[in-house]
């Protein structure tokens, strides 16, 4: 049938065979032809999505040059076919068939170019590989061509063999041209990624990211060296292609629930989650397709080596197989291996740019997320739970991307090894599947026992992460109750469950990983076994045993590939539920406020009906309501004040405003833009321009308009850089009072219609408050067009409003002008009867800012001061320690070696060049030398007898080689018994090595950690003020984490790596000594491409990490600010930021996935070489007579098949290493920070019940923050009686807080000393010190955990005393109403409570202590007149006999104390009762006084 479709003609019989003409004219046409139409619907659509994309491209050369070649090979086809038509002579039918198929691929080659040139396709793979196809198939008649026109000279064939011969010459030539893309108009060369301008090849190969490691190499990477992303890459894309998908699902799951809760208990069926993962696949699908063809491609491709190595060995074993077979053989291991290196790197690829786009889409899901959660939602999770969705959860998807096509792939490898290995030993392989079979549920079962585990592990450690936060948050108060030790304990208790938990996992993880590594030798031992013991017949030939252990290899990767995807599938599961979750918690009702940006549409600017909101969830049952029934209107342009007590409900109001409450019922309506100022500022890390501006164009008119009103003009000239100074995370280097008045100018400059300020005036002093009052808020205010809803603790303010809301418990209690309500004399009235008694003085009278300072230069401020500097190293900011609020000095070191003055905190240096081997040392140390040294010894241990087995097996096969058996064969039982010893012997050195590692990794982590919290607690305060938080909390979190998890998997990694490559080698040397030659080039070319790949990954990754700080940074900043950006109306620039911010990340990210691709690309080359050169050896040692034993170079070459992916592993490993073990670097440097002085001495700890009079005498003392500062204390002298109570008053800056710092040597003397009861302070420890004197601090830091916990740590106290101290502190009622009394759960810093009900906290710890001498610093600034009158009160009754220092803000509160202390400029400036200070008119405090006085007058 063929022959007379073909014709006759039969290769040669002498010298080089070739494939018959009938073979060259059907299937070696057919093939290419039917692969290029088979793929040209794919390359139609490519065209058609391509020009969405790109406009046309422009006729160049190259594509000029191509479009003849293409018209060439179209007219020769059409010449042959038309000469074959009309010749005279007879040809059989496939001459006529042939050259058609060539006339239509070529024609319809030709018009792929021009809808190519007009889809703006640069390059087609398509058009490439046939290219390619036909250039391979045509090689055979090519040759033949060649050899017939040598030998013999035929007219006919002349005339053909010139169309030929012509025709493959220029296939070649356009072949090579298709290596080249076609140019695009307009492109940019710089930063703009080459990569979508390249061909295919070149894509494939990665040659157009060659410019990156070229710079890597000779010098530091930058962010500018590395190319910008794709479109279809950034945010802004996959940001929309999310909502596209997700949105729809969301809502249509809302409606569920809604219908649900509804339905009565028992009719209520559970509403699906939607699914992340599902929503992923449809946006990336056709990406997802590609890959999974080409990993199916790789897959099988795979299975051509064994029954290559088949071949090989049936060549070797054959006495008279001809060279040119062995050659041929060589050349096919080399060229099928690295085709499946190249069409596996193309999957990898793809996969991994997949991953970084699910992480892109998912960062910026969950940021958008973040800023439409409801406050109830909110409140059930952290600032640290939520950051760890990106940081962590957000990374598991991106980390399981690339592995997720295994789930088919390896099974499907399994069952073609399975079926190949039964072709090879029949129904012996049967045991072999059995085992392979029972492993599979047992690597289930154990990773859901590990992954129970691992979800108590992630909850621990949140836990851990939230508690180190807040406890660095509040470190200033720790350090001032000495609470260190029981902060350390709570920590480290959290951090030892945490270990044994990971402990367990890791127990459990290595028996599993050591039976998957001993499973091909089972399967193998088994199978061999039945093999030769069923049958006498069955000879276990050098073919048998080597094809089959290339098989069991093969199924290794698979093997142990299950168990990682398990592990990685369970992490991943487990973020899949939290972001969930997360991604469909309750979101702000955007409907709850009726908004409208129309001014005019009605008289009202606000106008509240009947309602009640709570802080709850609207759809819980059990909510309790924090609004009720609240009428309120608001006319435009009118300023109405609101006023109650502490806990009323007033913030709560405001908030309903904004949409940030759950609305039960009643109407909210807000007519025009709203500008928000909260109770406490919320500041961003940023200039204070920037901060000001707020994302509003720059008017200097408006801009100093507004500077003036919030009289921030004094400051700026203080700052450093004026207002260009950066301000720290939450405005660490402002004070509270600048912070304030920072946030009230943003506000006011952003000039909207509808301002709620959130008592903006507490914290700034009286002059202040009066020139803001007037300037910006009263009658003749900036804002006076505007509507002001102002809530206050200034009684005074209150009669220049046209209405004043009195609130009590939620409710209005009251409300009406000033006038009516105090002739009402109704619970207003009786505020101002008690705010007027306690108010000889301004509620305001001393504050903690600037007085006026037009009137006199601050000189006490050396300008150069107030810049604050930081370790170069920014990380991760999730909160920062607040600072007090006193002027900047308190937080400003030396000024900075540096050309920006103004920058804060400086931008993290990267480190550069290697990693020290000191950091390895470190780690290693911290591990144990002798378990680290056991895990090597034993991995060695490992490979040796691992080794032996192979030639053990290479031995016994020999012995039946079929061209040469050996005529007395060692008995089978032996041969079996020895080979199965040898394998237990390995497994069990593997389990002991991985043991070893479990304990190595555990003492690493301990080792690490607990120096790390120790040291930080011990850190001075100078520390805190010099290092943003979230940079120390980066090391607490995921550089801990890094150590605990990566690291002892990456030395495993590594240790294996790097021995597998070395006894490899020795193999194929023993068995092929010739190899010795060729593994120096190799070695040379692997070196050059680790030159070149190395540096660049570690910069890359070094740069990674840099660049994801600030997308915390961000993401924490925003989350503190979310009510401030809604109220803003500034989401979509935040979001836009925020995907800014992030692309830079990624760009990082992404280039470090294509370095490795790029490295594997140029690296498998070198192992496929390896592979080439192990069989061409063992054909040349066959050919010259070195060698005969089949079974060694069965050896030889089944190890070589496995060198390429070690190698490529084993350089990843190196750079992964190098990139983990920075953070053991991190870790021990903030373990190495100086420390403060000792906390206990021995031999000098006070007598007990010091100080028991309260004497204290300060003789001659100064002291200042830090070196290099000036002194904020000089020469300060004074005796204080046991018992006196001592006001401590003064302008900003005149050192009063820093007085209260010295007391508990928060600052140590430079000169002088202080001694209480007779015991100098700086001699004994500072927890002597310091659990022996008490201070209530400003700001009243809480910790999460219970009331109880957060009054006394230690639990030295009964109940009954602690409910004695809630009593005193007032705070017995609210505590008694508190679900679980001493055991309610107090959330995150204390946010379950209000400010002042954390004051009254900070007031009963005071009270529990009762210690004989106290300080109070500015104690009551946040509570109201009232509740500020009760402290006093008890202040008074209760520390009767002990020494009290006030430093006050209010000055009624201290008129009645035994003496005054007024400070300036770090100086007593008098010192005497307040009677005879106030006899002098022209003393310092008389004035202070009178100032407050007129002030109220004028009021």
């Amino acid at each position: 049938m063929l022959s007379s479709f073909c014709g006759d003609g039969h290769p040669f019989t002498s010298g080089l065979p070739n494939v018959s003409v009938c073979a060259q004219h059907t299937v070696l046409v057919w093939v290419p032809t039917a692969f290029f139409f088979l793929t040209l619907p794919f390359l139609t659509a490519q065209c058609h999505l391509n020009a969405q994309r790109f406009s046309r491209l422009p006729f160049s050369v190259h594509f000029i040059i191509k479009l003849l070649l293409t018209a060439f090979l179209f007219g020769n086809s059409l010449f042959t076919w038309c000469y074959v038509l009309f010749s005279s002579e007879s040809f059989a039918p496939a001459y006529y068939v042939y050259p058609a198929l060539w006339v239509i691929v070529w024609s319809v080659t030709f018009l792929v170019h021009l809808v190519r040139l007009r889809c703006g396709l640069v390059s087609s793979g398509i058009q490439h590989v046939t290219a390619i196809i036909f250039t391979l198939c045509g090689a055979p008649e090519f040759y033949q061509w060649i050899r017939m026109d040598n030998e013999n000279e035929n007219p006919t064939g002349s005339t053909l063999s010139i169309a030929y011969l012509s025709w493959y010459s220029v296939l070649l030539i356009y072949t090579f041209a298709l290596c080249f893309a076609d140019s695009r108009s307009g492109i940019v060369k710089g930063a703009l990624s080459p990569e979508l301008q390249s061909s295919f090849l070149n894509r494939l190969t990665l040659w157009w990211f060659n410019k990156v490691p070229w710079t890597g190499a000779k010098r530091d990477l930058e962010i500018d060296d590395i190319f910008e992303l794709n479109e279809r890459s950034g945010t802004q894309f996959l940001s929309e292609l999310w909502e596209s998908f997700w949105e729809p699902k969301r809502i249509k799951y809302v409606y569920e629930i809604s219908i649900q809760a509804e339905k009565g208990p028992l009719e209520k069926t559970p509403v699906v989650i939607p699914s992340v993962i599902s929503t992923l696949f449809m946006m990336f699908r056709w990406e997802f397709l590609l890959a999974s063809t080409l990993k199916f491609l790789s897959d099988t491709m795979q299975f051509a080596s064994p029954f290559l190595l088949h071949e090989l060995l049936n060549f070797i074993s054959a006495k008279n197989a001809p060279f040119w077979k062995g050659m041929a053989l060589s050349i096919l291991m080399f060229s099928t291996s690295e085709l499946r290196s190249l069409i596996l790197n193309g999957y990898f690829y793809i996969m991994f740019r997949m991953g970084t786009k699910i992480q892109t889409a998912l960062t910026a899901a969950v940021y958008k997320k973040t800023l439409l959660l409801s406050n109830s939602a909110r409140r059930d999770r952290t600032v640290g739970e939520i950051v760890n969705l990106m940081a962590i959860d957000v990374e598991r998807f991106q980390m399981i991307t690339p592995q997720i096509q295994q789930f088919w792939s390896c099974p499907y490898q399994i069952t073609f090894a399975l079926v190949y290995l039964f072709l090879t030993l029949g129904y012996s392989a049967i045991p072999g599947v059995v085992i392979m079979i029972i492993f599979v549920p047992m690597n289930i079962i154990s990773s859901m026992i590990v992954r129970k585990w691992q979800i108590e592990q992630m909850k621990l450690k949140d836990e851990r992460t939230k508690m180190v936060n807040e406890v660095l948050n509040g470190i200033k108060v720790v350090k001032l109750y000495a609470w260190e030790v029981p902060m350390e304990e709570y920590i480290e208790e959290i951090r030892t469950k945490e270990l044994a938990l990971i402990k367990k996992s890791a127990m459990v993880r290595n028996i599993l990983d050591s039976f998957n590594t001993a499973s091909p030798f089972l399967v193998a031992l088994f199978s061999f076994g039945t093999f030769v013991l069923s049958n006498p017949s069955h000879l276990l030939t050098p073919q048998i045993a080597f094809v089959s252990l290339a098989l069991f290899n093969q199924l290794r990767s698979p093997m142990t590939m299950i168990a990682l995807l398990i592990n990685q599938t369970v992490q991943a599961v487990v973020s899949n539920q939290r972001l969930k979750e997360f991604l469909v918690a309750e979101e702000l009702d955007d409907k709850s406020v009726d908004r409208s940006e129309n001014i005019g549409r009605s008289h009202n600017a606000v106008r509240v009906e009947n309602l009640t909101a709570t802080w709850e969830d609207p759809d819980d049952k059990q909510r309790q309501a924090t609004l009720q029934d609240v009428e309120l209107t608001a006319p435009r342009s009118s300023l109405i004040a609101v006023v109650g007590k502490v806990g009323s409900g007033k913030s709560s109001l405001l908030q309903a405003l904004l949409g940030e409450m759950g609305k039960l019922k009643g109407r909210i309506g807000v007519n025009g833009r709203v500008a928000y100022v909260p109770q406490q500022p919320w500041i961003q890390n940023m200039t204070l321009r920037e901060n000001i501006t707020f994302g509003r164009r720059f008017d200097r008119k408006r801009y100093d308009q507004v500077l003036y009103a919030c009289a921030l003009k004094a400051d700026l000239k203080i700052l450093p850089a004026g207002d260009q100074t950066e301000i720290g995370e939450k405005g660490i280097n402002l004070s509270g009072g600048q912070k304030a008045r920072v946030s009230l100018a943003r506000a006011v400059y952003q000039n909207l219609d509808v301002y709620l300020l959130d008592d903006p005036l507490s914290a700034v002093d009286a002059h202040v408050g009066r020139h803001i009052f007037e300037k910006v808020i009263g009658p003749n205010g900036l804002l006076r067009e505007k509507t002001r809803i102002l809530v206050t603790h200034g009684l005074t303010f209150t009669k220049y409003a046209n209405n004043v809301l009195v609130m009590y418990d939620g409710r209005i209690e009251e409300s009406g002008s000033f006038d009516d309500l105090m002739k009402r004399r109704g619970v207003f009235f009786d505020f101002m009867e008690e705010y007027k008694s306690s108010s000889d003085s301004d509620e305001n009278s001393e504050g903690s800012d600037f007085d006026d300072l037009s009137k006199e230069k601050e000189d006490y401020i050396n300008e150069a001061d107030i810049i604050l500097t930081v370790t170069n190293d920014l990380d991760e900011t999730v909160r920062t320690p607040e600072l007090t609020t006193q002027i900047s000095t308190m937080s400003s070191p030396e000024k900075p070696q540096t050309d920006q003055p103004n920058k804060l905190i400086k931008k993290e240096d990267v480190a550069q060049g290697k990693v020290e081997v000191a950091t390895y040392q470190l780690y290693v140390k911290a591990a144990g030398y002798t378990l680290s040294i056991a895990f090597i010894l034993f991995f060695v241990f490992y490979m040796t007898v691992q080794i032996l087995r192979s030639f053990w097996l290479s031995a016994w096969s020999d012995e039946y080689d079929p061209d040469d058996p050996s005529p007395h064969p060692m008995d089978k039982g032996w041969r079996l018994g020895v080979y199965g010893a040898l394998g237990f012997t390995e497994v069990g050195c593997f389990f002991v090595a991985l043991l070893a590692l479990v304990f190595v990794g555990q003492r690493a982590s301990k080792n690490l950690h607990s120096p790390l919290i120790h040291n930080l607690m011990r850190s001075p305060m100078s520390f805190y003020d010099t290092t943003p938080l979230g940079r120390i909390l980066n090391r607490c979190a995921k550089d801990v984490e890094t150590i605990d998890m990566l690291l002892p998997m990456n030395f495993r990694y590594l240790v294996m790596c790097v021995l597998q490559v070395a006894f490899t080698l020795i193999v194929i040397i023993i068995s092929t000594p010739l190899f010795a030659v060729v593994i120096l080039p190799l070695a040379v070319i692997y070196l050059v491409f680790l030159k070149y790949y190395v540096p660049t990954s570690r910069q890359l990754k070094r740069l990674e990490s840099v660049h994801r700080s600030p997308i915390y940074s961000h993401f924490g900043e925003t989350i503190q600010g979310a009510a401030s950006i809604r109220a803003f109306n500034k989401v979509d620039e935040f979001r836009d930021h925020s995907g800014h911010i992030l692309d830079t990340f990624i760009r990082c990210r992404y280039s470090s996935l294509v370095s490795n691709r790029w490295l594997a690309v140029r690296l498998e080359f070198v192992g496929n070489c390896i592979i080439f050169f192990a069989a061409l050896f063992a054909v040349l040692s066959k050919e010259f007579g070195w060698i005969t034993s089949p079974g060694v170079i069965g050896v030889s070459v089944s190890y070589a098949l496995n060198i390429t992916e070690v190698l490529n592993f084993a350089v990843r490993q190196v750079s992964e290493i190098e990139a983990n073990i920075v953070s053991v670097e991190r870790v021990n440097e903030y373990t190495n920070t100086p420390n403060e002085a000792p906390w206990r001495i021995e031999g000098s700890a006070p007598p007990p019940g010091w100080p028991n009079k309260g004497l204290v005498k300060f003789d001659n003392y100064s002291t200042r923050y830090r070196d290099g500062l000036d002194l904020v204390l000089h020469n300060i002298s004074a005796d204080v009686a046991a018992g006196e109570k001592i006001g401590i008053v003064g302008r900003t800056g005149a050192g009063k807080s820093s007085f209260a710092l010295a007391l508990f040597r928060m600052v140590e003397a430079v000169d002088g000393k202080i001694v209480i009861d007779g015991v100098e302070a700086s001699l004994i420890g500072l927890h002597d010190l310091r659990s022996n004197i008490t201070i209530i601090p400003q700001d009243p830091v809480l910790f999460s955990g219970t009331l109880r916990f957060n009054l006394d740590p230690f639990s030295t106290y009964s109940d009954g005393d602690l409910w004695k101290a809630l009593e005193l502190a007032h705070l017995k009622t609210f505590a008694s109403a508190l679900p679980d009394g001493l055991l309610y759960k107090i959330s995150e810093a204390g946010e379950n409570l209000s400010v002042g009900q954390r004051q009254l906290v900070a007031l009963a710890r005071a009270l529990l202590r009762h210690t004989r001498v106290l300080v109070l610093d500015e104690a009551t600034a946040a509570v109201d007149v009232a509740t500020d009158a009760l402290i006093q009160e008890t202040i008074r009754t209760e520390f009767r006999e002990c020494t009290v220092f006030t430093i006050a803000h209010r000055l009624n509160t201290i008129m009645d104390y035994d003496r005054i202390m007024v400070l300036d400029k770090g100086s007593i400036l008098e010192f005497d009762s307040p009677d005879a200070l106030m006899a002098d008119k022209n003393s310092a405090f008389a004035k202070m006084v009178a100032d407050a006085a007129e002030q109220d007058n004028h009021e």
